[in-house]
């Protein structure tokens, strides 16, 4: 039996007989043209489109298309409306196809939802947004902060995952400490999974938001008592602080200002050798064994750093470059006492964050792994990781630079475009 017999058949069974035939289909005017079964072939202008009509549990007419024609044949759509008429008969079912269809729609955003990362809508949220911004600042910005505070909790994870107590372990250790940040972050991850609800990957309330919920978990950012002592200095006052530690004579106040300008931690200065150091190339090795994380780093050295280390004097028969008096490495308290001398209540170590909170919110021509390798952070992707020893260095060596020229004369460095990693 051909498919137009089977559609007959079917016709006579719904006391609904075909009305169309297929030679003249090409030919008919405008408006709506029955065929039987609740099929209608609706004609406006060149456009000609398949509709099955039929009542919904609530007694409104629906129309459901099921296609343009000629692309779907006559007896294609028959049959499609065939089916649907016995569904929407069926009294044991008692559906409705247009309902199943959006149900059928929403179940499949929700199992995309459950693909697509809070790192992957924050991309799609500022790539949408970003032509509203005033500058490429604002956009990078948005990506470093992001990047640097929500990622190592959210990034990975789907973002309809995302919840109140994941929100929490976010904001909880800045929110004291770096108020002002932590409220930024908030409201970017609150825009995120905005955009990601309004885009069908998440569903519910939004855990970030502010009124009526994370309100009753947080204190308020503007009653949040100021730190009175700081561990890192604001690097808003970097500049009038290396001024003044240049004043300062000895061994001590110069390592404390390469570790400033180097980013480095305390003990990998105090330790540091001459033949650690490539002036030729303005480059520091610090062998495995004395970093932290037991890998070789190579720090770059800025104008800055190069003229500090061509004005040391070299001890005879001393290998360190930052001796004491008895000839060993320099004692951690010493570079505390040249900052408590000069009347700062900061760390040595205090530096670095002042070094990552600028690299953050200033120095934003700079993506997040550059900064992070400068740290000699260790990074969690292991391929991210081998790109960062592969090409890095003459990146950092720009963000080294641009550090050194904020420190002695507190301007920003010029916004560039950000250039994402492979």
């Amino acid at each position: 039996m051909s498919n137009e017999q089977t559609n007959e058949a079917t016709a006579k069974r719904s006391h609904a007989p075909f009305q169309l035939q297929p030679v003249k289909l090409k030919t008919l005017g405008e408006g709506w043209h029955r065929d039987g079964g609740g099929l209608y072939l609706f004609v406006r202008g060149a456009s000609r489109g398949w509709v099955f009509r039929y009542t919904g549990p609530d007694g409104k007419r629906r129309n459901m298309g099921l296609g343009g024609f000629p692309a779907v044949s006559l007896a294609t759509a028959r049959k499609a409306a065939a089916k649907l008429q016995e569904q929407v008969k069926n009294p044991l079912d008692g559906k409705d196809p247009i309902a199943d269809k959006q149900a059928t729609r929403l179940r499949a955003r929700l199992e995309k939802a459950k693909l697509t990362t809070f790192a992957q809508a924050a991309a799609a949220y500022i790539k949408a947004k970003s032509p509203e911004w005033s500058n490429v600042k604002h956009v990078q910005q948005w990506e470093n902060t992001l990047a640097t505070y929500a990622f190592p909790i959210l990034g990975e994870l789907p973002v309809a995952a995302v919840d109140t107590a994941l929100i929490q372990k976010v904001l909880a250790p800045i929110w004291t400490a770096k108020t002002e940040t932590a409220s930024r972050v908030r409201g970017r991850i609150e825009s995120v999974l905005d955009w990601a609800t309004t885009s069908g990957y998440r569903q519910g309330d939004n855990p970030a938001r502010w009124r009526g919920h994370l309100e009753n978990l947080l204190a308020a950012p503007k009653k949040v008592r100021a730190v009175e002592h700081h561990a890192a200095l604001p690097f808003a006052q970097m500049a009038g602080f290396i001024a003044a530690l240049r004043q300062r004579e000895g061994f001590g106040a110069r390592a404390l200002e390469l570790a400033v300008l180097t980013a480095a931690r305390s003990g990998e200065i105090r330790g540091a050798t001459w033949d650690e150091f490539d002036l030729p190339g303005a480059c520091w090795t610090i062998p495995a064994g004395r970093m932290k994380a037991k890998i070789e780093h190579r720090v770059p050295l800025s104008g800055a750093a190069m003229a500090l280390l061509n004005t040391l004097p070299r001890i005879a028969g001393a290998d360190l470059v930052f001796p004491s008096t008895k000839g060993s490495p320099l004692s951690d308290a010493t570079l505390g006492a040249v900052i408590k001398r000069m009347g700062y209540d900061v760390t040595a170590h205090g530096f670095r964050s002042s070094f990552r909170d600028w690299a953050g919110e200033v120095a934003t021509g700079h993506a997040r792994e550059t900064i992070e390798h400068a740290l000699a952070h260790q990074l969690k992707d292991k391929a991210e990781a081998a790109y960062a020893r592969g090409t890095m260095f003459d990146k950092r060596r720009a963000l080294m630079e641009d550090w050194a020229r904020y420190c002695q004369r507190g301007e920003e460095p010029k916004v560039l475009e950000l250039v994402k990693s492979a």
